[in-house]
């Protein structure tokens, strides 16, 4: 076991110095100081152990603004600030209590879905399979019931992208045939419980929702499919709120040659709080301050700005970075470009350009240091789902860091997701990657790719499919009303 440890050890600095030959002298000093990542672990204990889950508007997220303001003057910003904005709902987890009551009865291990309203009372189930068209057909009148909601076992990133992307329509026929509530099967084994949102940004659900352990949901599948008339209890007590305030953090270092152009380097910083948010998204944010550390301290002074940004409100609908974009929308035009990291701690494989076609050659050519480590694929796709999207909306560059499902999707939003769940290793090379990412950009001669204009974005979203998937997801109609994104 020590000599596979010793080994795994050697093999990484020697990665580590094949990049930074390649390289070159300009660049080696950053990340040589990023392989070192002094400050990466001890910043994300505290963040996940000390503070814990981060949902905006409670303590547990004040105090996190506050350890990422200490934790980036600490690390040698120029500048650090926390930019507030408010929130219109708010909503907290109450006393969730799901049982059968017939035939037997058995406490059903459950979570509210988030931003779901509250219900309570007995009434039967019905089972609706997948949520297809037809076997909601074949279930018949289901006016008042609760349905059940079978899934698969979680594997690949499409099978995270189907369960938000199967949400939507389920409702819908719910909504028609009168349901008093869904009940959604995990797709996760072991009794591992997570939070998804499936409603609006800044509204409520529409219907209270829960989800089950998947060995309880599938035994009351059983039940059902044996014949069994099923009844169950919900009781939800959630706490409905009205606005609340939280703040994104922006730290900066200073360009010394072109210091009104920028490159942003940023994650999330909120959290679902049945776990600690360590893999999402804790570790990222850790890493965007280390890179911030690894620059200064390397010496290399970038000819362009670099903004250091942890949003809040990310799991609610990107709203920090919405908030952010609309109050800097008048410096956009000198945006080079958007570069986030929120997918844990896997092996970083490359980057997803935001359908951005006309800067894939020049990225190649910028991760080719990286090819030892597989991580010089870059993909054209663009999807809704994180802090690039409103980046992407002005026109600007952005570059989303893809990986590894590594142990992520188990553990994403999960009472499992803590800790001892970080691959520091990895962790290391992603933040390398970003430092030297940041930098790169920040004194390359010319732009990364021209500004677009809204009628090429609209282009881009068609291509895509991204315009489909804001309609899905809630994200359009201020688009459509052009108060969202480029104007012209």
């Amino acid at each position: 076991m020590k000599l596979a440890i010793v080994a795994s050890v050697v093999l990484f600095f020697n990665f580590t110095i094949a990049c930074a030959q390649q390289v070159g002298d300009q660049y080696k000093p950053v990340l040589d100081e990023a392989a070192q990542a002094p400050t990466l672990e001890p910043n994300l204990r505290k963040l996940t152990d000390e503070i814990g889950g981060r949902v905006p508007g409670t303590p547990a997220m004040d105090k996190a603004v506050a350890w990422a303001v200490d934790a980036f003057k600490a690390a040698g910003a120029d500048s650090v600030r926390a930019e507030p904005f408010t929130m219109q709902t708010s909503w907290s987890e109450g006393n969730t209590q799901v049982a059968v009551t017939a035939p037997i009865q058995f406490a059903v291990r459950a979570v509210s879905i988030a931003w779901s309203p509250n219900t309570g009372g007995i009434t039967r189930v019905v089972d609706v399979g997948s949520g297809s068209p037809e076997e909601f057909a074949k279930a018949g009148d289901f006016r008042g019931a609760i349905l059940l909601v079978h899934s698969k076992v979680l594997e690949k990133w499409e099978d995270l992208f189907n369960e938000y992307l199967d949400a939507p329509p389920i409702i819908d026929r719910a909504l028609q045939g009168k349901a008093r509530a869904i009940a959604w099967t995990a797709t996760r084994e072991h009794d591992i419980l997570y939070r998804h949102i499936n409603a609006a940004p800044e509204k409520f659900d529409v219907i209270p929702s829960v989800l089950l352990a998947r060995e309880d949901a599938e035994r009351i599948a059983r039940l059902i499919a044996a014949g069994q008339q099923v009844h169950m209890r919900i009781t939800l007590n959630n706490h409905l709120g009205g606005p609340v305030k939280t703040s994104n953090v922006i730290a900066e270092i200073r360009g010394t040659e072109k210091p009104d152009e920028w490159v942003l380097l940023g994650a999330h910083l909120d959290s679902w709080n049945l776990g600690t948010g360590a893999l999402d998204n804790g570790c990222d944010a850790a890493l965007v301050i280390d890179a911030l550390r690894a620059i200064r301290a390397s010496g290399v002074k970038p000819r362009r700005s670099i903004r250091f940004a942890l949003f809040s409100g990310e799991e609610q609908g990107m709203l920090g970075s919405i908030s952010y974009v609309k109050a800097h929308r008048t410096e956009m035009a000198n945006g080079i470009a958007a570069v986030i990291f929120d997918t844990g701690s896997g092996k970083a494989t490359g980057f997803s350009l935001g359908g951005r076609k006309d800067i894939k050659e020049k990225v190649d050519a910028m991760m080719q240091p990286f090819a030892a480590w597989g991580a010089d694929t870059n993909t054209t796709d663009a999807f809704v789902g994180t802090d690039n999207l409103d980046f992407l909306l002005e026109g600007i560059p952005t570059l989303v860091i893809n990986q590894q499902e590594a142990n992520y999707l188990v553990n994403y939003h999960a009472t499992s997701d803590t800790f001892d769940k970080v691959d520091f290793a990895e962790l290391k090379k992603n933040l390398q990657i970003a430092a030297y990412t940041a930098t790169y950009l920040a004194n390359q001669p010319g732009s990364l790719g021209e500004r677009q204009t809204r009628a090429q974005i609209e282009e881009l979203m068609k291509e895509t499919t991204l315009d489909k998937q804001m309609q899905l997801f809630h994200q359009w109609d201020a688009w459509a009303a052009g108060t969202r994104g480029r104007s012209q």
